[in-house]
């Protein structure tokens, strides 16, 4: 019953993709093709109160879920990599107009055939951890 709150937040995510249209495929075609702001806008506000959230948590030393302390540990630039991740990224996010959490929410409005492009992300991310050691990183 303690976990009841990641369902709220989960709904209230749901209504702000649904209010906001992230989940229009017609909306993210517009950012694509630099036809509107309207994306460009939602993700800049997300990335802005994604760093104040985190700033504050730093701040007021919450803790984890689980009770331990908050680390935060920048990570080293790799710059071929995030290239590559973010084009292929980007490119599935074009051909299906919706990037992963619009997915969710898109589900919930009843597009079944959005279990398609779930499956193939779970099956992308099994395939590459089975492959990551033979990758180059």
């Amino acid at each position: 019953m303690k976990d009841i709150k990641f369902l709220f937040f989960g709904i209230l995510f749901g209504i702000i993709m649904t209010k906001s249209e992230a989940v229009s495929w017609y909306r993210i075609q517009e950012m694509f093709r630099f036809e509107s702001f309207h994306m460009y806008g939602i993700i800049g506000t997300a990335v802005v109160l994604g760093a104040l959230g985190i700033f504050l948590m730093k701040k007021m030393g919450l803790t984890t879920y689980e009770g331990k302390p908050l680390k935060l540990q920048a990570k080293e630039m790799q710059v071929k990599r995030l290239l590559f991740g973010g084009t292929v990224f980007g490119l599935g996010w074009a051909m299906t107009g919706a990037c992963p959490g619009p997915l969710y929410t898109l589900v919930g409005h009843g597009v079944w055939v959005i279990f398609v492009i779930i499956a193939s992300g779970v099956f992308g991310a099994y395939v590459y951890g089975a492959l990551r050691d033979k990758l180059p990183h």
